[in-house]
C-alpha cells in the first residue's frame, strides 16, 4: 500500500483524534479506530504505521467483510495444500505477509466467534497456525483494527470476545462524523472542487457560489467525507459555465423518473404472471352502513386500476378480470367515465 496519506481538516474534534493517533503510533501496541462509514479510518490507519518503527516494512490492509466467513480464516492465517476443497498449494494468510509491519483489520466487527478466537491467540502469543498444519509459525505484527459499530455492546450481546477487545483496545481513537466538524466541510469541499478541476484541465479554480456553499454547509453528510467527495467532484465536473461552481446535487439518484418502489403485489391483475392478486383494502371511515363502504372500496379499486392503465378503458377492464362492457357500466354507476375510452 503506497498513496501518501492526505488528511485534511482543522476542528478542534479532528486534531484531537488525530493527536491521540499520533501519539500512539510510535508504541508497538495495538489501536482500535472507531468511526462512522467515509470518516477517514483507512487514512488514520496508515498514519500509525507511517509514525511507527515499522514505518519502511509492510502496511497490510484486510476487510474482513469482504470475504465469506469460511474463507476469512485461511485469508488471515493462510493454509497448506489439501487444506480444504480448492486449496490446490500451500499459501502464506495476511499476517504472514505484514510480518515485521502492521496489519490493518477494518470491519473488525464481522468475524466470525472462531475466526476471533484464532485472532486472540494471535495477538497474544504472536504465534499463527495455517489451516491444515500443525506447527505453529512465529509473526511479529503490530494490530490497527476499526469498525463502526460500538463493540462493548457487541460483547453484551455475546457477538465479540470480552477477552479479545480487551486485547485490541490499548488504545481507542474515535473519528468524529463530519457534521460535527465545523469548517471543516468547506476546507474539504474546496480541496476536492480544485483536484476535481486540475483534473479536467481548469486553468484556474473558480471556487463555490453562494447557493453551492449554502447546499454544503446546510447538509448532515451522512457518508461523511467519502460522500461530500463524490457530491463536489460531481458538482465540478457538470458545471459548464463561467464563474464560481453553483450547482450542488446531493442525492445522485434524485429524479422525476425514478422507478417506484415495489411494496407487494399490485391490486390489480399481474401482466406478466396472468395472476390476479387480492386488492389490499383502502382505509375508508366505517360509518355503520355496509353496502356503501362496499361501494367506496369498488370505486377506488376502479380508480387506481384507471390511473395504473393510463385510463386506457380495454386494458383497465383485462387487467380486472372484466369484460368490456362489465367495466364501463361499473364507470358509469361510480361516476368515472372519462378518459381514454379505446
Amino acid at each position: 500500500m503506497e498513496r501518501i496519506t492526505q488528511v485534511i481538516g482543522q476542528s478542534g474534534a479532528f486534531l484531537d483524534a488525530l493527536e491521540k493517533a499520533s501519539r500512539a503510533a510510535g508504541l508497538d501496541r495495538p489501536v482500535l479506530v472507531i468511526g462512522e462509514r467515509g470518516t477517514g479510518k483507512e487514512l488514520v490507519a496508515e498514519r500509525l504505521h507511517r509514525l511507527s518503527g515499522r514505518w519502511d516494512q509492510p502496511l497490510v490492509v484486510m476487510n474482513c467483510a469482504a470475504l465469506p466467513e469460511t474463507l476469512i480464516e485461511a485469508e488471515l492465517f493462510g493454509h497448506e495444500a489439501g487444506a480444504f476443497t480448492g486449496a490446490a498449494k500451500a499459501r502464506a494468510g495476511r499476517f504472514e505477509e505484514a510480518d515485521g509491519g502492521t496489519l490493518f483489520l477494518d470491519e473488525l466487527g464481522t468475524l466470525s466467534m472462531a475466526a476471533q478466537d484464532r485472532l486472540l491467540r494471535a495477538v497474544e502469543y504472536g504465534e499463527i497456525t495455517r489451516i491444515g498444519a500443525s506447527r505453529p509459525i512465529q509473526v511479529d505484527v503490530r494490530i490497527v483494527a476499526a469498525t463502526n459499530e460500538h463493540l462493548p455492546d457487541r460483547v453484551e450481546k455475546g457477538t465479540f470476545r470480552a477477552d479479545l477487545l480487551d486485547r485490541l483496545s490499548f488504545e481507542v481513537v474515535t473519528l468524529p462524523p463530519l457534521r460535527a466538524r465545523g469548517g471543516d466541510v468547506m476546507i474539504l469541499a474546496d480541496f476536492y472542487g480544485r483536484r476535481m478541476a486540475a483534473e479536467l484541465g481548469w486553468l484556474d479554480w473558480p471556487g463555490f457560489g453562494e447557493a453551492a456553499e449554502a447546499a454544503l454547509r446546510g447538509y448532515d453528510w451522512p457518508g461523511n467525507v467519502r460522500e461530500l467527495r463524490n457530491v463536489v467532484e460531481r458538482a465540478v465536473y457538470r458545471w459548464d459555465l463561467d464563474g464560481p461552481v453553483d450547482a450542488i446535487q446531493i442525492d445522485p439518484f434524485d429524479s422525476p423518473y425514478r422507478p417506484r418502489a415495489s411494496t407487494g403485489p399490485s391490486p390489480v391483475q399481474n401482466a406478466a404472471s396472468g395472476a390476479t392478486a387480492a386488492p389490499t383494502a383502502p382505509e375508508v371511515q366505517y360509518s355503520g352502513d355496509f353496502k356503501e363502504q362496499v361501494a367506496q372500496f369498488e370505486r377506488r379499486l376502479l380508480a387506481q386500476a384507471l390511473a395504473e392503465q393510463r385510463h386506457n378503458q380495454r386494458a383497465t377492464a383485462d387487467a380486472l378480470g372484466l369484460t368490456y362492457d362489465q367495466l364501463r357500466h361499473a364507470l358509469k354507476r361510480h361516476e368515472l367515465l372519462g378518459g381514454n375510452a379505446s
